[in-house]
């Protein structure tokens, strides 16, 4: 099987800063940045040890999909995508909150409804839901954005009240959260898909908020299969889904939740060889296209040069 992108250690003329994220690889150049999408997964806020083959191309050429898609609604960072797995646009300043909003009831609001709460970043959730119900309407439940270690849940009044965005800024964020899920919601529909739930990031750029990172991808957002919804839901069984949810249930069948003291399992090839398909699987279900592997022949060096021929 390929070997996937771990790392990239690269030095351009004009370079102002690099930055390590859990996925991606951010060349700074002044005003502007390259965002390299590894092939690195993570979990639970953990980067596993080894890549995921063809990962960061599914991740790149997604969000650029959907970024493109979304650009009436708010603008955003990016100016051109010049490899399978970088995108060159804006340095933003972002917001230190993640806007997470939730269709459904699944994954950590689940697990946090089912331990009994019945408020998730100070939004009340109905008594009496199902595991994978939908809500009557999609909820905001934003995060801090952790540079290190976990996210964590956070209300609108908190964010207010620590002064972490200003009100009017909030209040935008919020509408742009909400018009996005609904654009993403349309997209999945004519996939036969349902957009579950997803998190925004942004950021301000010469004042203006713009939307960063990446969008409606299977890292960011989680997706089930729209015809067999209701069927199992009714039987109480497990959603068809595409999305990373797959990993974090294999890591809890292992006994891994990313809590301290516990040990990361070994991932065995055949699973590695299994996850990049999903994500191929992933790619082609919520784009509708066929996925163009990008071979890994010199892909590094590929890497660079298109890098090199924008900032040089």
């Amino acid at each position: 099987m390929s070997k996937g992108i771990i790392s990239t250690d690269f030095q351009f003329k004009g370079q102002t800063g690099k930055y390590t994220g859990k996925v991606r690889e951010v060349y700074e150049f002044g005003d502007k940045l390259a965002m390299v999408a590894t092939d690195r997964i993570s979990a639970f806020d953990v980067v596993l040890p080894k890549p995921i083959p063809y990962k960061g191309q599914v991740l790149n050429q997604l969000a650029a999909k959907f970024l493109e898609a979304t650009k009436n609604i708010v603008p955003n960072w990016v100016e051109s995508t010049p490899h399978p797995n970088v995108t060159f646009g804006k340095r933003c300043e972002p917001f230190k909150v993640e806007m997470v909003i939730r269709g459904y009831l699944t994954g950590h609001a689940w697990r946090e409804y089912r331990d009994g709460k019945r408020i998730l970043c100070g939004v009340a959730m109905p008594d009496g839901m199902r595991e994978n119900e939908r809500f009557p309407q999609p909820i905001i439940t934003p995060t801090t954005k952790a540079d290190q270690g976990h996210d964590e849940d956070i209300s609108r009044e908190e964010i207010l009240k620590q002064g972490i965005v200003t009100e009017e800024d909030y209040l935008q964020l919020e509408e742009y959260t909400r018009k996005l899920f609904a654009r993403g919601t349309e997209i999945a529909t004519a996939q036969g898909l349902i957009l579950v739930d997803t998190k925004y990031e942004f950021g301000k750029f010469n004042g203006e908020i713009y939307l960063i990172d990446e969008v409606h991808t299977p890292d960011s957002s989680r997706y089930f299969y729209s015809d067999p919804y209701d069927a199992l839901l009714n039987a109480n069984q497990p959603q068809k889904q595409l999305s990373k949810e797959f990993v974090r249930q294999w890591l809890i069948s292992e006994g891994f939740q990313g809590k301290e003291g516990q040990q990361i399992p070994e991932m065995p090839e055949e699973r590695l060889e299994m996850i990049s398909n999903r994500y191929i699987e992933l790619y082609e279900n919520i784009s509708g296209e066929k996925f163009v592997k990008d071979e890994y022949s010199d892909k590094l060096a590929h890497i660079k040069e298109a890098i090199t021929q924008i900032v040089e």
